[in-house]
Parts: C-alpha cells; sequence; structure tokens
C-alpha cells in the first residue's frame, strides 16, 4: 500500500468525533448521488428469502464461527451430513407461501474433502461433490416453488462457477479481509482454515467477474485486522468491479464475538470504527455501488447511523428461518425495519436477489434458462413485484406469479405435513423414539429462533381484584421504573363496576407509562365488556384498541373440544366463541398468544385437533404471536408428556407459528430447561410483583428475573434474548 493510501486508511478509518460527522456526511451525499443516478432516490432495498443450511460440515476451522458442526455433534444430534432434498423443498416452499423470492443457500466449504461421512452420504445420493448437490438443490427449488437461489457455498473454481451459473442468477461469498498475518499465522482468525487464503478468494472473485456472474462480497470488520489492512480489502474490492462490473453489492459486517469459540472473548466491533469503515466502503466504491449492512448485527438503536453512513440495502430478511451464521441475532420485523428506514428519512422497497440492473441487462448477466423465473418475480425497476405501494413492505396480491408457486405440496418429510394419526403416535411416543422427537423438533426451533432464548420484560395485573384506574395507572408506572416493557391485564371485572371499565383501565394506563406495551383482556373478559355496553364483540376489541390496548391474551380455552369443555369445564367460554372472538381481534389487527392446556383428561388426539384449529386460525388471520402449551394444575402429565406436547406442538405448527413458550410458571425451571430443548424457544415473562399493589399479579409471588432467564440460556449453550410482546428486538 503507497504512502498516500496508508494516509487516506488512518484519515477515515480512524476518523471520530467531527471527523466522522463529516466523514459520514460525504458518505450520504455520494449514496443519495447513486440513488438518482439508479433512478430510485430515497430507496433502500432488502431480499425476503429463506436460509438453506444444506450442510453444517466443513474443512475450514474459522476462529469465530458457531455454524460449523462435526460429524460427531451430528450424530449426537440425530442429524445427516447434508439436509435431505425433501427438507430442503419443504423449507423452500414454505417461504414461498410467506411470500419469499429468494432461497439462500449457505454450507461449509467443501466437506467431503475432510470428513468420510460426508463423501459417503455424496456416494449413495449419487451426486459427485457438494456442489453438485448444490447445483440440483438450485434447480429444484427454482423449478418447483418459484424461489431464485442465490449459492453461497464458499471457494469455487472458474469451472465450477461455469457450471453452476444456469441455477442461480446470483451468487456470493465474502472477501473478509485481503490480510494474509489472519491467515498464516497460528491463533490468528483464519489459521488452519484453507479456504480462507485471501488471494484465493479474490481468484474466486476474478473469475467470477470474467463468468458475468452478479455476486455479493464484502469485508468483516473487526476479525484482528489493522486499519491498513481494513483499507486494502476495501480497494481490492473497488479494482475489482472496476474490472468486471459483476459486484453487485458490497456487504460491511461488523463482527459479533459468539460463545464457544476460539474468538469468544474478543470484543465485538466497536460502534465508531464500524460506521467509519461503512462510510469509508461508500466513498472509495463511489456512488453506483450497493452497500449493505446486515440489520440483526446491530442494535435498533445504530441503525439509523448506518443510513447516514451510506448503505443503501438491508440485504436478506427470512420471515420463516433464522440467520444460521448469527443465530443469536434473530432478524428485525419487516415493519419495524420499515419504520427505522423511514425514520432516517429512507423508503424500504424489497428487491430480488438479483439487483435490478442486472436484470435489466439480463442477456448479459444472468443464464437464459433463468430469464422466465427472475421475469415472474420482478417489476417494471428491476425489483420484487408488488414492492412499491404495499401495506406490507413486499406484500404481494394473491394475483401474481409467486403466489402461482406457493402452493404446497405434501412432502413425506415435512413436519408440518403428517396425519392426526401420525401426529397422535408422536405425541404418545417415549424413550429413544420420544429423544428422536425432541431432537428434530429442537433443529426445527434452531431453524426459526437461532441460538436464543428470548424473555419478555413484564408485569402482570388482575383485572377481576383491581379496577380503579388510579391504581391501575400506578402499577403501569411502576412496572415502567422496574424495566418493564409490557404490562398483561386480565380477570373478568367485577359485576358492579363502570360498563367502560375495561376501556378506563387501559386509558389509565396509557396516560400514566405512553411508552408501555398493553397486553390486555381475554375473548371473556372483552364478551362481558360487550355485553356491559351493548356493542358486538368486534365493537367492543375496537373500543378497546382505541383506550390503549396493544395485543391481547388468547387465554380462556383449554382444548378446541366442545363436547370436552361442557362436561368438565362448563364455565368456560363456548369453543366458537372464543373462536369468534379471537377471529375478531385479529381482523382488526389485534395480534394474540394463543395457549393449549394438557393434562386434564383431554386425548392426545383432542391435541392434535386444538392444534389444527389453531394453524387454520393462523391460516386465516395471522395474528397468533406464539403458543403457550400449559400443563394443567395437578393434571394427568409427567416430564415425557411435556416434551411430547412442546415438540409436537412445534413440528404441527412448524411455517404457522413461529414461537413456543416454555412456561415456566407450571414447568419450574428444571422442566422449562426441559422443554426448550424439546422446541420451545422462548421463556414468556418475568412477571415482575412491584412495588404497587404487587399481590394483584396473576403470579404474584413467580417471578423470573433477567439473571436467572440469562443462566438458564447458557445452561442450553445459547444467549437470552430479551423482546418485545410481539417478539421484537427490545430497545
Amino acid at each position: 500500500m503507497s504512502l498516500h493510501a496508508v494516509e487516506a486508511a488512518a484519515s477515515m478509518l480512524s476518523a471520530r468525533g467531527t471527523d466522522l460527522e463529516e466523514l459520514v456526511r460525504e458518505a450520504g451525499r455520494i449514496r443519495d448521488e447513486g440513488l438518482s443516478r439508479a433512478g430510485r432516490p430515497g430507496v433502500i432495498t432488502w431480499s425476503r428469502k429463506v436460509f438453506v443450511p444444506v450442510t453444517t460440515l466443513c474443512r475450514d476451522r474459522c476462529h469465530y464461527c458457531v455454524f460449523v458442526d462435526t460429524p460427531a455433534k451430528l450424530e449426537r444430534k440425530g442429524i445427516a451430513p447434508y439436509l435431505s432434498e425433501d427438507h430442503v423443498l419443504a423449507i423452500a416452499h414454505q417461504g414461498a407461501a410467506l411470500g419469499c423470492k429468494e432461497a439462500l443457500l449457505t454450507l461449509g466449504d467443501r466437506p467431503e474433502d475432510r470428513w468420510d461421512v460426508a463423501r459417503e452420504w455424496l456416494d449413495a445420493h449419487g451426486f459427485a461433490s457438494t456442489l453438485d448437490y448444490v447445483g440440483h438443490l438450485a434447480r429444484r427449488i427454482t423449478a418447483e416453488t418459484g424461489l431464485l437461489a442465490h449459492l453461497n457455498p464458499g471457494v469455487m473454481t472458474a469451472e465450477e462457477l461455469r457450471v453452476l451459473r444456469p441455477t442461480a442468477p446470483s451468487m456470493g461469498m465474502m472477501l473478509e479481509t485481503t490480510s494474509h498475518r489472519l491467515f498464516a499465522e497460528p491463533g490468528q482468525a483464519h489459521f488452519g482454515s484453507p479456504d480462507k487464503d485471501p488471494a484465493l478468494r479474490l481468484q474466486v472473485l476474478e473469475d467470477a467477474g470474467r463468468q458475468r456472474i452478479p455476486f455479493t462480497t464484502g469485508i468483516l470488520v473487526g476479525i484482528g485486522e489493522t486499519v491498513e489492512e481494513r483499507f486494502d480489502s476495501i480497494l481490492a474490492l473497488r479494482d475489482l468491479s472496476d474490472r468486471h462490473g459483476n459486484v453487485q453489492e458490497v456487504i460491511v459486517q461488523n463482527f459479533r464475538a459468539k460463545p464457544a469459540t476460539a474468538m469468544q472473548g474478543v470484543a465485538d466491533a466497536e460502534t465508531d470504527a464500524y460506521i467509519a469503515a461503512v462510510a469509508t466502503a461508500r466513498i472509495v466504491l463511489g456512488p453506483d455501488a450497493r452497500i449493505q449492512a446486515p440489520p440483526n448485527l446491530s442494535d435498533p438503536a445504530e441503525l439509523s447511523l448506518l443510513v447516514a453512513a451510506g448503505i443503501d440495502d438491508w440485504g436478506g430478511v427470512s420471515p420463516l428461518t433464522a440467520d444460521h451464521v448469527n443465530p443469536e441475532r434473530p432478524w428485525p420485523q419487516v415493519d419495524q425495519l420499515a419504520e427505522l428506514t423511514r425514520a432516517a428519512g429512507f423508503e424500504l422497497r424489497e428487491r430480488l436477489t438479483v439487483h435490478a440492473h442486472y436484470i435489466r441487462d439480463r442477456d448479459t448477466w444472468i443464464d437464459p434458462a433463468l430469464h422466465d423465473a427472475v421475469l415472474a418475480l420482478a417489476d417494471d425497476d428491476g425489483l420484487a413485484r408488488g414492492s412499491a405501494g404495499s401495506d406490507v413492505p413486499g406484500a404481494e396480491s394473491a394475483e401474481t406469479p409467486r403466489r402461482r408457486h406457493a402452493q404446497r405440496v405434501r412432502i413425506e418429510d415435512d413436519p408440518a405435513g403428517l396425519s392426526d394419526d401420525e401426529y397422535v403416535r408422536l405425541m404418545t411416543s417415549t424413550g429413544r423414539d420420544l429423544d428422536r422427537l425432541a431432537g428434530l423438533a429442537d433443529e426445527l426451533r434452531r431453524s426459526v429462533a437461532g441460538a436464543t432464548v428470548s424473555l419478555v420484560q413484564n408485569r402482570n395485573l388482575g383485572s377481576d381484584r383491581v379496577t380503579d384506574p388510579d391504581l391501575v395507572a400506578q402499577v403501569a408506572a411502576d412496572a415502567v421504573d422496574l424495566g418493564a416493557t409490557e404490562l398483561c391485564i386480565q380477570g373478568t371485572a367485577p359485576a358492579g363496576t363502570p360498563d367502560d371499565v375495561y376501556e378506563q383501565m387501559l386509558r389509565a394506563a396509557r396516560s400514566a407509562a405512553p411508552g408501555l406495551h398493553l397486553h390486555a383482556f381475554r375473548p371473556a373478559d372483552v364478551i362481558d365488556g360487550a355485553r356491559r355496553t351493548g356493542r358486538t364483540v368486534a365493537e367492543q376489541y375496537a373500543a378497546l384498541a382505541a383506550a390503549g390496548v396493544d395485543t391481547v391474551p388468547g387465554t380462556g380455552v383449554k382444548v378446541l373440544d366442545e363436547e370436552h369443555r361442557a362436561r368438565h369445564f362448563p364455565a368456560d367460554l363456548p369453543v366458537d366463541d372464543w373462536e369468534q372472538a379471537i377471529r375478531a381481534a385479529h381482523g382488526l389487527g389485534l395480534r394474540s398468544t394463543s395457549v393449549l392446556f394438557y393434562g386434564h383428561g383431554e386425548s392426545p388426539l383432542q391435541r392434535v385437533r386444538h392444534l389444527r384449529r389453531l394453524r387454520a386460525i393462523q391460516s386465516d388471520t395471522g395474528g397468533f404471536n406464539e403458543l403457550v402449551p400449559m400443563a394443567f394444575p395437578g393434571g394427568d402429565h409427567d416430564e415425557d408428556q411435556h416434551r411430547a406436547v412442546h415438540a409436537v406442538a412445534r413440528l404441527l405448527l412448524h411455517g404457522s407459528i413461529s414461537h413456543v413458550q416454555a412456561a415456566w410458571t407450571r414447568l419450574g425451571v428444571d422442566g422449562a430447561t426441559v422443554v426448550l430443548r424439546s422446541g420451545a424457544d422462548d421463556l414468556g415473562g418475568t412477571l415482575y410483583d412491584g412495588r404497587v399493589l404487587p399481590e394483584d399479579g396473576v403470579e404474584f409471588g413467580r417471578e423470573l428475573t433477567v439473571e436467572a432467564a440469562e443462566r438458564i440460556a447458557r445452561s442450553l449453550g445459547r444467549q437470552l434474548r430479551l423482546r418485545t410482546t410481539t417478539y421484537g428486538v427490545a430497545r
């Protein structure tokens, strides 16, 4: 690197304070110029995708990676070396049904060169190599679901790139760094990883350019590289782009330390250094580059800084699958990402895996075999069809080609596609069969939630005991002081209270704690309020929403079987009344929980049918945030039942209701830990007692501190994620 380049690197990448502010302003100006030239001023893009981890075996040993497994780990989990074709297609079909357009195929580098089990699996299934299997999967995904494959298999030769080009309109591989030192020196991030030789990776990028393949690449900030090495990496990507024009986007990714890795003690990339790297990349790469920052690797409050620093793309975000490379960092909800993008002064629009200008010049950049599939999803601007003017970013009408591809097919090993009899057998499994069931459910949990356990900080209040607005206001304010983000209020108000008692409570809580999420009133409470006021149930929900309710509990039903309810729980709402009420709430945009009470004499078939009915409601409304299996107090259940119920719930609801809660108040800490290994991903709430009327919390005396929840997560090898009521990232 020349002296001038060294000085430039030092001045830009080391900028702080007012110097950094000036650097960011210049980067933003250059980005805005480029967006105008591209015909999309003020637009930041994203891609709706499913993440398909074809294999977690790899021949490399990167010191920060948690994606990779060993054969011994896979054997303990009962998992094959590669995802089967049926499993991959099941993920793709589920993603297509949710409006996804990209299937990101990610895997370890050439595992058959290191692991005999990989070579044996490929031989048994008739594939010459892992890349041969990847190409086969990509062709099937596009042909059978309409999704476009984006291949991310690591280092490829020029011939392999040529062979794979007709299977995917875009590919990718992170450069990460040009630092040979990090590859060659013992103890450094890439030591012992043959595919992380910078010269080898630069050759892949060079070959991809010559093959006219739109290619995603980028740098990883904070893995031990010097400022000069970081700058050299940016320059290398600029030079490649200038020579070939195929670098469709450059990801500037910040290092996040992960537990159980050699670099778990290394500090995360420092925020100012990361922002300076983003801004420097924009300035060096120029206005026509697409610069991406992964939104799940930064805290929500930091995303506006990334926008200011010159990014114009958030990359792929999935409504179905976790980020398997960074499983401890869940994707942001798209509506939250759209809101944050708007707050930064930009519009969020959905793109395809291949960027717009390559679609416009597709004869040069995209294999003719893929033209029809790409054009079926692209609008006139080269972005995703239906990406402009939708209520939900990237949403499409039922008439678009995507929906025609999204019809589900029954795949034998699709966990959500078994018969009632098969689920009943699973629900009653024991011994090794139960262990295998729990293992499968846990893998599905990992695909959705990653290596996390989530928890909401909340407080409960019983409206059957406290209705005085002044007291409710005090409880709400106290909940905020305790750190809670949610106040849950439920219970039918006593006779003799005002007709608008529920609204009075909500208004009092909202006035005292404007930012507190109000999760309030079961269907039984709402029906009581409708009776008091003469409203319909839908009108009562609308009145509660106007008074401040954000979401509603879906409790008040044990099992969705009217004969069983009438015989054993006659005081409960009739099943149809409960369903009509919850559908009315969802119809107004009020999301809810759902529950399954078990262990009160119901049969395994009744449990399965209950879950089926919840899935049907979810298919119509999309309003359930989670399922909470609740063990009936003193009921007929044991640890096997707890494991089986949670595991079957995970399987049957896969692709429908994403989160399954471990109700620690019913199971205890040990029991909750068991079901968190059997498909559950969430611990519910802290249930703070508070200092104002602590005895009027529904679960008085049953607090779960954040510290205790962290210990549970650590015992599982996961990280605790504090969430919002709707599973967003708690700010």
